[in-house]
């Protein structure tokens, strides 16, 4: 990249792509590849800001940009596991290969597009990493045979046509074909995946899964990452994890979630929870009134009550207000004089639009209303205040 096209990306760093394309820009831009990097680092402010500050790093199109992993969540991974030897089998951007690499002494890149290794070299250099790149398929790396301490695989979720694609198996490369032979060669295995997909069929699909991490981004479910262990074979391990908020990582086995007793709220208490999008993922629901000493509205609403604040609480807080039989005076004994509010359906007949309808009332404000329905079944209103979000 010369220097007029690096002083004209970092000129225009906020300007509007499509817009910038239209105008002339000055001689000697490379504009084909200032517009893509404007645009690649537009997209990873908030997402890899640590890449998107550095001027020297480069980037490649939209697609890869859109899978790769987020600053948070490959600084979470690369917490989990440790050793001598890596092996990132679907390098892509680099994003978790470079972060995942400060937890070994070795780190492979591998990845079968050779304009991604040919950028994933020069962004490794520039950032001093340690990190080996491979221009193959994972399927032909593998039958090279070579141990290693770890395996990490991020298949990519599109078919040939270009469709996103869910399951395992539609995956590319397809990790149930491969994760055999990836146990034979590797202590641990770590898999992302799809935050679409159904992690108890997922369990069962895979092999060895000592834990399961349900990843969300200030409470926005991004990604589910299965830990395989070469000869595992008790219960897995399931953690809840909402990343760049203090709230505590939740801990558990589908069979302690079995097992719990329903406790269920005789009445609604002053205050009510909503738990955060990692916990409704990763379907926690009976365990969060022994964890937090909370009860529950009723068996399939997932809203929580007590009378005393729980301040630790993964997920919202709100203080009710007051709350109401939703029938056809409901506006009149709850709503008088409201006329917008934000509106959440939880275990509730009509959804959220035609219930917005019905009440009148636009989205916004600072009034939070809920629609629910309580262990005697019967439907109610539920307005309350934010505490926390």
């Amino acid at each position: 990249m010369n220097d007029i096209t690096r002083q004209y990306i970092k000129d225009n760093l906020n300007a509007d792509v499509p817009t910038l394309a239209l105008r002339k820009a000055p001689v000697g831009t490379d504009v084909s590849l200032a517009l893509r990097q404007i645009e690649a680092r537009q997209l990873l402010q908030k997402k890899v800001p640590e890449w998107s500050a550095n001027e020297d790093l480069l980037f490649p199109a939209h697609l890869s940009i859109e899978q790769c992993s987020s600053e948070a969540t490959a600084h979470y991974k690369a917490s989990l596991v440790s050793g001598r030897s890596l092996a990132d089998l679907t390098g892509g951007l680099g994003i978790d290969s470079y972060y995942l690499s400060q937890s070994f002494l070795k780190t492979d890149y591998v990845e079968q597009q050779p304009e991604l290794c040919s950028l994933a070299k020069h962004n490794f250099e520039i950032l001093q990493a340690s990190v080996v790149v491979r221009n193959e398929t994972a399927e032909d790396y593998i039958k090279q045979g070579e141990p290693k301490d770890c395996f990490y695989i991020d298949p990519a979720r599109r078919d040939g046509y270009g469709r996103k694609t869910v399951s395992i198996s539609d995956c590319t490369p397809n990790v149930l074909a491969i994760q055999n032979a990836l146990l034979n060669l590797g202590d641990t295995v770590m898999i992302k995946l799809s935050p679409m997909l159904d992690i108890k069929k997922a369990l069962n699909e895979l092999r060895s899964v000592a834990e399961a991490h349900v990843l969300a981004v200030g409470n926005e479910c991004k990604e589910l990452v299965f830990v395989l262990k070469r000869g595992f074979s008790g219960q897995p391990t399931i953690h809840a994890v909402n990343l760049l908020t203090e709230q505590p990582v939740l801990c558990f086995t589908y069979k302690e979630e079995r097992d719990c007793p329903l406790r269920l709220a005789d009445n609604i208490g002053r205050y009510l929870y909503e738990p955060n999008a990692a916990i409704m993922k990763a379907g926690c629901y009976k365990l969060l009134t022994l964890q937090f000493d909370i009860l529950k509205l009723h068996n399939n609403s997932h809203l929580y009550t007590s009378d005393t604040l729980i301040p630790d609480f993964s997920g919202r807080i709100f203080e009710v207000e007051d709350y109401a039989p939703y029938n056809k005076k409901i506006k009149q004994a709850l709503l008088t004089d409201m006329e917008e509010a934000n509106l959440t359906i939880r275990n509730f007949p009509l959804p959220v639009d035609a219930l917005r309808k019905s009440l009148k009332i636009k989205e916004g404000g600072d009034t939070y209303l809920f629609a629910t329905t309580l262990r005697n079944e019967e439907k109610v209103l539920l307005k309350t205040k934010k505490i926390r979000f």
